[in-house]
């Protein structure tokens, strides 16, 4: 069973995030699921802020993914956000070597998708 992401996609394009809230148990999803990896409830999804802090991160110096050939290196960061989820995405906006853990971030959008820079 695949998550219908529709509705993310959609508030991306509106250069919104959002995350998924479980009905049942409360906790907040980032990448979206079909249903609670926690508990199996249903999941609905709402805006949070956009603000975070990097929680650990990647520098890619070699990519396997054939979309991302001839890109390296770049940074593939985890961000702490203050709702309650932890959010996948690319770091821009700075020198691979500037970022740290800790470091405050904001969300923006580049190709339809979330990415973080620097606060």
């Amino acid at each position: 069973m695949s998550a219908d992401i529709s509705a993310y996609r959609a508030a991306c394009g509106r250069g919104e995030l959002v995350i998924q809230r479980c009905t049942s148990c409360d906790r907040r999803v980032h990448l979206p699921e079909a249903a609670c990896p926690w508990c199996g409830g249903d999941l609905g999804f709402e805006p949070v802020s956009g603000e975070g802090v990097v929680h650990t991160f990647t520098v890619v110096h070699r990519s396997f993914a054939p979309g991302y050939r001839g890109r390296e290196p770049y940074v593939m960061a985890w961000v702490d956000l203050p709702e309650g989820a932890r959010a996948f995405g690319h770091v821009v906006g700075c020198a691979p070597d500037e970022v740290r853990i800790g470091m405050p971030v904001r969300v923006t959008f580049v190709d339809g998708l979330p990415h973080w820079r620097p606060a």
